[in-house]
């Protein structure tokens, strides 16, 4: 890649995404717009399922520990919860639906894309966080096609052999983190 240094995942992702076939390149479509639509799909869910997630456990500041602001936390988390989770959980079964999923199996042009894996591991993440509130949610099957994807993505054979290998590092002290008493009662 010569001498091009970037930051920031989701910029590699725009860069890498097209070269390793999980976007369309530039020429894919008459305005070349579809990599920008993934990658808004990737923005969406990074937004929501975890910088949000996040906040839930450091409302106040990033800076100061859980047990210093568990009480906001338990405010936060109560209204991503109820709120906010089902917010992105419906963008994303919107898009499922959209014209440009050709199909509704992929978020982007019947095809798997980066986006797919970014929304793959966020929901990963914000079921490890809010167990029983996720297992509630997807019980309800508002949001069928979300869940189906999960499960599409999940079981592709390099994600499962990504999954099952010592590579994939264990949820504890990351974005996601499981406190029993944000997760509802």
């Amino acid at each position: 890649h010569g001498d091009l240094t970037i930051s920031q995942l989701p910029n590699i992702l725009l860069y890498l995404g097209p070269k390793l076939g999980l976007a369309p390149p530039a020429e894919a479509d008459e305005e070349g717009h579809g990599r920008y639509h993934v990658n808004q799909l990737a923005l969406t869910a990074l937004d929501g399922f975890s910088n949000e997630a996040h906040d839930t456990h450091h409302p106040v500041a990033v800076g100061a520990h859980y047990e210093e602001q568990t009480d906001a936390a338990k405010a936060r988390s109560k209204d991503y919860i109820r709120n906010r989770l089902p917010k992105f959980l419906t963008y994303f079964e919107n898009a499922l639906k959209s014209a440009s999923s050709q199909g509704g199996e992929f978020l982007y042009g019947g095809q798997l894309t980066y986006a797919d894996l970014v929304l793959f591991q966020c929901l990963d993440g914000v079921s490890f966080a809010f167990p029983k509130s996720v297992a509630r949610l997807r019980e309800g099957g508002e949001w069928k096609g979300v869940w189906e994807l999960y499960e599409r993505v999940k079981g592709r054979e390099e994600v499962k052999s990504y999954l099952g290998s010592d590579r994939r590092l264990p949820y504890g002290n990351g974005i996601w983190r499981h406190y029993e008493e944000l997760d509802e009662d």
